[in-house]
């Protein structure tokens, strides 16, 4: 205030550079004159004239000014900063871009690093990124996404019973399942061969692969399964059929480098994270 008065020689004109009334105006420089114990203008005359302490102040008070203009900047650019934030490489583009959209309308700008399982965590640990979905067991996970699996052709929307893909005989074709990376972890992995070797499944008929694109390509070309959610799979546009008797699930988790980013983006953005990850909108399994 007592730059735009000083600059313009007027409390009237000063006071609608401020944006404020001009009695406003003239309590607060009263309010900075009492707190420097001293006059900063000569209120003799029509003008407000600066005194000779007050042309010793003004190019000082200017500075900082101009220091809380950068301040103020400075700020507004920390906000738009981007928040890194690790997600698994499967989730679709689509979910990513509303997520982000989401956090827009939340004054959050997120920066995604799409990465598997074990990059996540490392990223995290590394402080390359302030978020990351963790991969849990889901028992307890923030999100759940239940797995079944998806097939190139297929009208057989009843869950399959895993001990159907027994081989008949020794020398015949045997059906694989394909594990993708995002789900190569011990309590997905391993439960699916429990399963397996329940139902006396060859230990090849369970698989890793290599990547998701060679495990797909393995569903197109020999008509093998792949273990994905429901939701993945209507991406790759596949049909898509639930494991019968005990479920196998991704869990999902957020982890952040402080409590503070935790905070604002699990709680204000849980939905959008779980149309990422392919939660069904029910909770529940869909056929």
């Amino acid at each position: 205030m007592f730059v735009q008065v000083g600059e313009r020689g007027s409390f009237t004109l000063g006071a609608a550079a401020a944006g404020v009334p001009q009695p406003v105006a003239s309590r607060r420089i009263a309010a900075l004159e009492k707190h420097l114990g001293n006059l900063l203008f000569d209120r003799s005359g029509r003008r407000a004239v600066l005194t000779p302490f007050g042309r010793d102040l003004l190019l000082s008070a200017k500075r900082l000014v101009e220091l809380a203009d950068t301040l103020e900047c400075d700020a507004e650019q920390a906000r738009l900063e981007p928040l890194a934030f690790a997600v698994p490489d499967i989730c679709p583009v689509r979910q990513l871009a509303a997520l982000d959209a989401a956090a827009r309308d939340l004054g959050t700008v997120l920066g995604f690093r799409a990465a598997g399982p074990a990059a996540r965590v490392e990223l995290l640990n590394a402080r390359e990124v302030r978020l990351a979905l963790v991969a849990v067991p889901p028992h307890g996970a923030t999100w759940a996404v239940p797995l079944g699996v998806a097939t190139a052709l297929g009208t057989d929307t009843r869950p399959l019973h895993i001990e159907t893909l027994r081989p008949r005989q020794p020398q015949r074709p045997f059906q694989r399942i394909w594990i993708q990376p995002e789900d190569d972890l011990p309590h997905i992995r391993d439960r699916l061969e429990q399963l397996g070797h329940r139902a006396a499944l060859l230990p090849a008929q369970i698989t890793v692969a290599a990547s998701l694109t060679a495990a797909v390509s393995e569903t197109l070309c020999t008509g093998a399964l792949l273990l994905c959610s429901a939701t993945q799979a209507d991406e790759l546009d596949l049909y898509w059929r639930a494991l019968a008797g005990t479920p196998v699930a991704r869990g999902y988790h957020l982890r952040a480098g402080s409590g503070d980013d935790a905070r604002r983006v699990g709680e204000g953005l849980r939905e959008p994270i779980a149309r990422c990850l392919g939660v069904p909108a029910d909770g529940q399994e869909r056929p």
